[in-house]
C-alpha cells in the first residue's frame, strides 16, 4: 500500500487542522490505520490508531479529548482531525498501515508538517 499525507500547515494556538492520508493498492479495509507524530529532536511518537472496520479507536493521552481520528473505506482515506492545537503538537506527522497489528505498522506515508504557533 503507498499512503500520501496531507493537510498540515500553520496554525495559532487554540485552532484546528484536518489532516488526511490517502491509500492505494490493497484493499483499503484490510489494513489498520494509526498516525504518528515527530517533533524537532525528539523521538517520533504515537498519536492514533483506528482499526480495520475503524470501530475501535486508541489515543495518546496528550491527545486525548482533542484528536479524532477516523476513516472513510469508500474513499480509501484516513482523517486526524485536530482541534484545540498546542504549540506542543508542532511535529512533522505520519500516517501509517498495518494488516495485521494495532500497534507495529508496516507501512508508513511521508510526512506532512503542523506547525502551531503561540
Amino acid at each position: 500500500v503507498q499512503l500520501q499525507a496531507s493537510g498540515g500547515g500553520l496554525v495559532q494556538a487554540g485552532g484546528s487542522l484536518r489532516l488526511s492520508c490517502a491509500a492505494s493498492g490493497r484493499t483499503f479495509s484490510s489494513y489498520a490505520l494509526g498516525w504518528f507524530r515527530q517533533a524537532p529532536g525528539k523521538e517520533r511518537e504515537f498519536v492514533a490508531v483506528v482499526s480495520w472496520s475503524g470501530g475501535s479507536t486508541y489515543y495518546a493521552d496528550s491527545v486525548k479529548g482533542r484528536f479524532t481520528i477516523s476513516r472513510d473505506n469508500a474513499k480509501n482515506t484516513v482523517y486526524l482531525q485536530m482541534n484545540s492545537l498546542k504549540p506542543e503538537d508542532t511535529a512533522v506527522y505520519y500516517c501509517a498501515a498495518d494488516t495485521e497489528s494495532l500497534w507495529d505498522f508496516t507501512y508508513w506515508g511521508q510526512g506532512t508538517q503542523v506547525t502551531v504557533s503561540s
